[in-house]
């Protein structure tokens, strides 16, 4: 049985069955590229918009401050300053997907923060052991709150509102006011390292251009897959040559990206993190069977479970992902400030929120993606970045970030309602 996309009018006929590539309508035969582009930005309209606005803030900030952002030492900086914001918007994503949300994910960082502290500072831990165990405590109170929430049946909302007054007064307990420092040298470079240089000596860095050439031939080789599954399946693609300036403009990007870390010190090891959770989170949110039940729960629970989803397990592990992402990002908020602090995680979740959401995640639930978590996390972050750079005071930047946030989920109302009308 085939999947045809047929429109007719009134007293007419339907046309044939579209082929691989094409669409079937008032006019037989391929459509322009331009119809096809335009149809594919308008079926990805808020990860296309963030994207173009990420780009637009990039070349206004750059301009503004007359090229001092986009320096090497600055786009480390904006990646390693942002990094554990980007971790929590990630896990953020996919409980906002499932119908859900999480006001916990700060104090749990500061509160796995501070236990770190604690064990390598007062008890002498080896920082591998400790980081192993801040993990474990933060799935363990992403499994604690999945199980109110899931089969205790209490809203997410009162659940990890709770969690967030326990964790940030654990926190306060654990630390008894005060900071804690310094930590091993290892446990810092989470946050604050480069990978080694190897290799003969040259103007950049080598291993980041050998991980930059990688990236670049998975790249392709996902999108050329890509392109073989949907014309197998007779689904619309890009014609050729829209789909090559697509894979240019991604290598021209990746190889920028690439030489300005390589002209610096390489890669952050904070960056390879959150490459691994990024491709890894990905791959489960589209490919895996508790992924497509993750979007199933958050798009219509009740059907979901007519279909044999089982509600109860996918919201747990929803929560139990949320509480590890918490508890590295606690760890690399942590290992970048040198120390465990009781102020440590404010407002963290409400930036990991905005981010979720300027990403292109719904209210309604069953909607997103991880990298839309990652680009909207971007966005602020280059705001952020952008508006210190050129004098912008804190409170201007509040004021600047809200109406961002406001005007991304606007975007999405009018956009539902749009498509709906």
């Amino acid at each position: 049985m085939t999947s045809t996309d047929t429109s007719t009018q009134s007293g007419g006929t339907a046309g044939p069955p579209a082929g691989p590539g094409t669409e079937s309508g008032s006019g037989s035969g391929r459509p322009s590229a331009g119809v096809l582009l335009l149809d594919a930005v308008r079926n990805n309209v808020r990860q296309y918009g963030m994207l173009v606005a990420l780009a637009l803030i990039v070349v206004l900030f750059q301009i503004w401050t007359d090229g001092s952002l986009l320096l090497p030492n600055n786009v480390s900086n904006i990646v390693q300053q942002n990094s554990y914001i980007l971790i929590l918007a990630m896990g953020m994503m996919i409980v906002i997907i499932a119908g859900h949300i999480d006001l916990s994910v700060g104090s749990l960082a500061a509160f796995v923060g501070a236990a770190a502290a604690v064990m390598m500072v007062k008890h002498d831990m080896p920082w591998v052991l400790a980081l192993v165990l801040s993990l474990l405590i933060g799935a363990t109170a992403g499994a604690w709150q999945g199980f109110w929430i899931a089969y205790v049946g209490i809203p997410s909302f009162i659940v990890t509102l709770a969690g967030m007054l326990l964790f940030r007064g654990g926190t306060q307990i654990l630390l008894e006011g005060q900071s804690i420092a310094p930590f091993p040298r290892g446990f810092q470079e989470i946050a604050q390292g480069f990978i080694p240089e190897m290799g003969p000596y040259t103007q950049y860095h080598n291993p980041t251009l050998l991980i930059g050439l990688v990236v670049i031939a998975f790249v392709l080789v996902q999108e050329w897959r890509d392109r073989r599954r949907q014309l197998a399946y007779e689904l619309e693609v890009l014609p050729f040559n829209l789909w090559v300036l697509k894979c240019t403009a991604i290598v021209a990007a990746v190889v920028a990206f690439t030489l300005t870390l390589a002209s610096y010190h390489g890669v952050p090891v904070v960056l390879l993190i959150m490459c691994v959770l990024l491709i890894g989170l990905g791959f489960v949110m589209r490919n895996a069977v508790i992924g497509r039940h993750v979007y199933a729960l958050g798009g219509n629970k009740a059907a979901a479970k007519l279909s044999g989803v089982k509600d109860k397990r996918v919201t747990f592990m929803v929560f139990v992902n949320m509480g590890l992402l918490a508890a590295l990002a606690g760890c690399v908020y942590a290992a970048r400030l040198n120390a465990g602090t009781p102020q440590a995680g404010i407002n963290f979740e409400l930036e990991a929120i905005a981010a979720a959401f300027i990403g292109g995640a719904s209210m309604s639930g069953g909607v997103g993606t991880v990298l839309g978590a990652v680009i909207g996390g971007l966005v602020l972050g280059v705001l952020n970045n952008g508006m210190s750079l050129v004098g912008i005071g804190t409170d201007y930047q509040q004021v600047i970030k809200g109406l961002v946030l406001l005007a991304a989920v606007g975007f999405d109302v009018w956009n539902k309602r749009r498509v709906g009308s």
